[in-house]
């Protein structure tokens, strides 16, 4: 279900602005995305096992759950526009502080730094897509879903080539962390200055007694936790198979582009074609499909077919399910306050819940000496977003706006 009693803004208007959602989205995963195809050789200079190189992973996710609520507090102080850039001007300023730092206590010091970043812009995205296309909410999430995608393909595609040719991981993450400039000067020159008027700067009121908010953070973290294990182990699973560094990293830029697929085409037809349940269960099957894929198939040479299907069906279902994820806040909503307000709630939950992934993983692998049984959880991970999915059918959304 879809609201669209709000008036259409002009299509030059609105093209601006998915085109800013887009560009800005760009900056917001690259911290996290280029760890996986550089992980080993992280571990190599800085000395550090798989479960504190699984941090660099789960302190951004675990920054998003906890920190969530404060993004409408900050939009509120300093409105939503500039709130966005202050966010993007975070990310890139402590990406940057973590390629030159000398240690690895400082490293995590800036993951932070970064994660409060990628934490304080999720609720504010949506506040900007309930405000300014909310007769098409599906296609504002999508866009800047999308940009999160792409960004993350190309940071993953190009992080181990920069590597070889500025001198290591540092110089390779500086340069990538550096290409925020571009999201914040696109950002700031796109999106129209917000109205003079501010609201008084307050934590939202998240709505703790409405069941849904709890069943979309379920939701969101099933998906959530499934992608943040499989981009921060997928790459080292490959190399433990046999694979070079540079292949597995190109598996992961192919996982991110085939997610990128999966993202854009449900936008398009999201507001169209089924229901919310429908099509949340068919990506969630598809995932299953992947993750089984890849765990029954630990023999194949780089550049398999099988490994490139299940991967690419891995990928395709959790970037479907994941815009799918985002949108159902704005169908429920009444107004920007409210979708934030649910938005917080979900990413509260579903990041919480994901945030334990990259270091669980990690120490799973410390335990067993291989990457079987993290590839086994994979599996059940998948499997749970099925009656997630199904649980969220039209009956239950139309009860939800009314609550």
């Amino acid at each position: 279900m879809t609201r669209t009693s709000a008036a259409q803004p002009p299509p030059i208007r609105l093209a601006r602005i998915l085109a800013a959602l887009f560009l800005v989205g760009l900056a917001l995963r690259t911290p996290i995305l280029v760890i996986g195809p550089m992980v080993g050789v992280l571990q190599a200079d800085l000395g550090i096992s798989h479960a504190v190189a699984g941090l660099l992973g789960s302190i951004p996710v675990l920054c998003m759950g906890l920190l969530a609520p404060f993004g409408p507090v900050l939009a509120a102080s300093i409105g939503p526009r500039l709130g966005v850039a202050a966010c993007v001007a975070t990310i890139g300023a402590f990406g940057i502080l973590r390629a030159v730092a000398p240690e690895v206590a400082t490293v995590l010091i800036a993951t932070l730094g970064m994660g409060v970043g990628m934490a304080l812009v999720g609720p504010i995205l949506s506040m900007i897509v309930r405000g300014r296309a909310s007769g098409n909410p599906a296609a504002g999430t999508g866009a800047y879903v999308a940009g999160m995608i792409v960004g993350g393909s190309i940071a993953a595609a190009v992080v181990v080539p920069l590597g070889d040719v500025l001198g290591g991981w540092r110089p390779a993450f500086a340069a990538v962390a550096g290409a925020a400039v571009i999201s914040f000067v696109s950002w700031l020159g796109l999106v129209p200055a917000d109205p003079s008027t501010r609201s008084r700067p307050t934590l939202p009121d998240l709505p703790w007694r409405r069941p849904v908010g709890w069943l979309l953070g379920l939701a969101f973290g099933s998906q959530s936790t499934l992608f943040y294990g499989a981009i921060t182990w997928l790459a080292a699973a490959y190399i433990e198979r046999g694979w070079t560094v540079g292949q597995a990293a190109g598996l992961i830029a192919f996982f991110n582009g085939i997610g990128l697929a999966g993202t854009l085409l449900v936008p398009l037809v999201a507001d169209r074609l089924g229901t919310r349940r429908s099509q949340m269960t068919g990506a969630a099957l598809l995932a299953v499909a992947g993750a089984l894929g890849i765990v029954l198939s630990p023999g194949e040479a780089a550049g398999s077919a099988v490994a490139f299907a299940s991967v690419a069906l891995l990928a395709l279902g959790i970037g479907a399910f994941f815009p799918l994820c985002l949108t159902l806040p704005v169908d429920i909503a009444r107004g920007p306050a409210e979708a934030a307000s649910l938005t917080a709630l979900m990413m509260l939950v579903g990041y919480l819940l994901s945030s334990i992934a990259p270091v669980l993983l990690g120490l799973v692998r410390d335990a067993t000496g291989g990457f079987a049984g993290v590839l086994w959880i994979l599996v059940g991970l998948a499997a749970l977003m099925v009656p997630l999915g199904l649980s969220l059918g039209p009956e239950r959304l139309r009860r939800a706006a009314d609550q």
